[in-house]
């Protein structure tokens, strides 16, 4: 999965920033002109998260093809 580019947030940063402005528009008292804002930034979240998932799935998908079934470790979550 390739690494994020400068300007762009890590997967794990923009499922935070992703998780506020859900928490921002859920609350109902932001100024309609703020919430699309918001609502624009969301959905370019989304997709970039979506997008990074995607490649992940793929690489993944790779590896098992290339190499035939294997296990793969990957690290537990604390």
């Amino acid at each position: 999965m390739p690494k994020a580019k400068k300007n762009e947030p890590t997967f794990e940063e923009a499922i935070a920033q992703l998780e506020e402005i859900v928490e921002k528009l859920e609350e109902g008292e932001v100024p309609l002109e703020q919430a699309i804002e918001y609502y624009q930034k969301g959905m370019n979240l989304s997709k970039y998260c979506h997008d990074t998932l995607q490649q992940a799935e793929n690489k993944l998908t790779k590896m098992m093809t290339d190499k035939g079934e294997q296990t793969i470790d990957l690290p537990e979550e604390e």
